[in-house]
């Protein structure tokens, strides 16, 4: 939650009681006065800040009215009474609060804040998939733009996407996170197929067509969580025999099986 402070002495005290073993001292004493601004601006333009739990430790500390995960935020923009918000995340969650809140200005503060999974599809691929499996529903994780969710019949996050398996359907386009989708097709025992695009063109291999599926993928990924390999699960283990690893449905496969939780 934000900081209250009178002064940007104050704010640095405040900031430091709760910092000092994670942030330096140097780093603290600038983004303090940082705060303190951005915290007073926040009053004046009845704005409200969202805080995703990416940002980095100081300004997460200091200014964010609300935090939590990109689900926790969307909800909890639909009930602010500010008339701006401002989004401290990337550029798909500041559009899904933008939708739940179609009559407030959403701003977001970094003009480069993107997400290589939300740009690993088009609205285009969305239609051209659809094309080719016709009447086939479209489940979307919400790590998507706007006009891609627009394409699709359902949005999930990586905390209810098992759930898809209840829809009422044999098959599923499950969109775009190619591990979360395996991931979830694993543990609810379905076969899945992956589609190669080149050139503007989405190709699936003919033997796994014609093997059976109930889930379409996609290629996406994460450029974080794909760094992830079962060898750092290994030297960890070797490192702390007792350590319990909790993996994000993000990472591959095999790095979730090896995991104690995901």
């Amino acid at each position: 939650m934000a900081i209250q402070a009178k002064s940007v002495e104050e704010m640095y005290t405040q900031m430091q009681a709760k910092l000092h073993d994670v942030v330096p001292d140097v780093e603290l004493r600038i983004k303090a006065e940082i705060a303190y601004e951005i915290n007073r601006l926040k009053v004046e333009k009845n704005a409200v800040i969202l805080g995703h739990n990416y940002m980095e430790p100081a300004l997460f500390a200091s200014i964010p009215d609300i935090v939590g995960d990109s689900l926790e935020l969307s909800r909890r923009a639909a009930q602010v009474e500010q008339d701006v918000i401002v989004f401290c995340g990337v550029e798909f969650m500041a559009e899904t609060a933008k939708i739940l809140n179609p009559g407030k200005t959403v701003l977001v503060p970094a003009e480069r804040a993107g997400c290589s999974l939300a740009a690993s599809i088009t609205a285009a691929d969305v239609r051209k998939l659809k094309a080719q499996f016709p009447g086939v529903p479209v489940v979307t994780y919400v790590n998507t733009y706007a006009d891609v969710k627009a394409e699709t019949d359902i949005c999930c996050t990586s905390g209810n996407a098992v759930k898809v398996e209840s829809l009422d359907s044999d098959t599923i386009i499950f969109l775009p996170d190619e591990y979360l989708a395996k991931n979830v097709a694993a543990e609810t025992g379905k076969r899945i197929i992956t589609p190669s695009k080149v050139n503007g063109n989405i190709d699936f291999d003919p033997d796994a067509l014609a093997a059976g599926f109930d889930f379409v993928g996609w290629n996406g990924r994460c450029e974080v969580h794909e760094q992830f390999t079962v060898d750092d699960i290994v030297n960890v283990r070797s490192q702390f025999p007792d350590v319990e690893i909790l993996a994000h449905p993000e990472c591959s496969p095999e790095v979730v099986a090896a995991s104690d939780y995901a």
